[in-house]
């Protein structure tokens, strides 16, 4: 399912226009990257949560040339399914 799709079947189950679809669904992306670039979590009951996780700094290769470079320490956004979410993915 692409965004289009989503708005689309948000539209359907909701009774909201699709271009009222359309304004949710950006808004709540946004809602969830202002608060992942705070430093804050999104947590849903039932759905799951998005946050960030540090990654550290370390080597790696360069494949064309075999030459060690320095990957920098960098944040990760991540998903972690809830229990709800992830049970029902597995019926």
């Amino acid at each position: 399912m692409n965004k289009a799709e989503l708005i689309t079947s948000m539209s359907e189950k909701s009774g909201l226009t699709k271009k009222d679809a359309e304004v949710a669904v950006k808004a709540f992306i946004e809602s969830v990257q202002e608060a992942l670039e705070g430093g804050d979590k999104v947590q849903l009951v039932g759905f799951g949560t998005f946050e960030t996780r540090e990654r550290a700094a370390r080597e790696g290769r360069n494949p064309r040339t075999k030459e060690t470079i320095q990957i920098p320490a960098s944040k990760a956004p991540v998903f972690k399914a809830g229990k709800e979410f992830k049970e029902r993915v597995n019926k």
